[in-house]
């Protein structure tokens, strides 16, 4: 049984639309023009049990509506969703017991009141029997590695702790799916990878299934085994994260680690990448070029210390296939 089924889901605003000055305003009460914006357009998906999938697009696209729609926040104007059995604009007092929910730009605990205070309400509003719920906080407190700040008001917390303590908040009732909206908008680079490593880890090991919606391209890389590409309230594209990168960008790039401060190679199909001294960057087209074949060219002219080879950064991918949703 999927944990998620979307079926042609549509949700609609309508808004009234007003002219400057008295006159705009008199017009918009008696005559009102009334306009609608479609933000989510028929959209239809599986979400088997387990999978980490990642619903991406630009700004705009339907990707928080569609995850507040299936989290109960939202009705749509019309379609049909089924997550974990219940219906979630229907039955979402029956949902929140089942589902975590992660907004990174809202926080689900209190500003005044201490991370170890928050969990505590939270087991009373779940309705969690206080030795399991204790027993699971431990774990989750030593697993993201918040032992030290449970007592400091979360209002005093950098963004990177109070994220990570939003998190355990969402896990603390043991739910079986975790949708989890922007979780590492506006962190620093290092506080995005413990983020990351620590859903991984706590869904591999809990069997989660995963919802993610990010403009980070690394939280899709690197979380999610699955990406469903959303512009326009469409969908565009829905595929496994490595087909993907596979499908729409048939290239590779090959990095050169040399005694010399550069390396010079012709060949058809391989582009040079801006590069750092001793480290010569190229891009192979693999449709036209081989990467054994610039392998072998560089190694003939010798002074060849490491060679890398790896996929085109995810962004470039998404990128493409923005240009070609247009």
């Amino acid at each position: 049984m999927s944990a998620v089924s979307v079926r042609a889901l549509r949700k609609n605003y309508r808004y009234t639309r007003r002219e400057q000055g008295f006159g705009g305003a008199l017009k918009a009460l008696f005559s009102p023009d009334i306009r609608t914006i479609e933000a989510v357009t028929g959209i239809s998906f599986e979400v088997e049990a387990g999978e980490r999938v990642a619903i991406i697009g630009p700004n705009g696209a339907g990707k928080s509506t569609t995850l507040k729609i299936l989290s109960g926040i939202l009705e749509p104007t019309s379609g049909e969703a089924d997550v974990l059995g219940l219906v979630p604009w229907r039955e979402r007092r029956a949902l929140a017991y089942r589902i975590g929910v992660v907004f990174g730009q809202r926080s689900q605990l209190w500003p005044e009141l201490p991370a170890r205070d928050a969990f505590a309400l939270l087991r009373r509003v779940y309705d969690q029997e206080e030795v399991p719920f204790a027993r699971r906080q431990a774990a989750l407190v030593d697993r993201f590695g918040i032992a030290s700040i449970l007592d400091q008001p979360v209002q005093r917390l950098s963004l990177g702790q109070r994220m990570r303590c939003e998190i355990v908040a969402s896990l603390l009732h043991g739910p079986r799916l975790l949708f989890l909206d922007e979780p590492t908008i506006g962190l620093d680079i290092t506080a995005k990878a413990a983020i990351r490593d620590f859903i991984l880890e706590q869904a591999r090991e809990e069997g989660q299934t995963v919802l993610l919606t990010s403009h980070d391209t690394r939280d899709v890389e690197l979380v999610c085994d699955r990406v469903i590409v959303i512009s326009e309230g469409r969908i565009v594209v829905d595929q496994p994260t490595d087909q993907l990168r596979r499908q729409f960008l048939a290239r590779k790039v090959v990095t050169l680690q040399s005694v010399s401060p550069s390396i010079a190679l012709s060949l058809p199909g391989v582009t040079r990448r801006p590069s750092d001294p001793h480290f010569s960057v190229f891009e192979v087209d693999t449709r036209v070029a081989r990467v054994d074949r610039l392998i072998e060219l560089a190694l003939a002219q010798g002074g060849i210390e490491d060679i890398t080879i790896e996929d085109p950064p995810m962004e470039e991918v998404v990128r493409e296939i923005y240009a070609l949703a247009r």
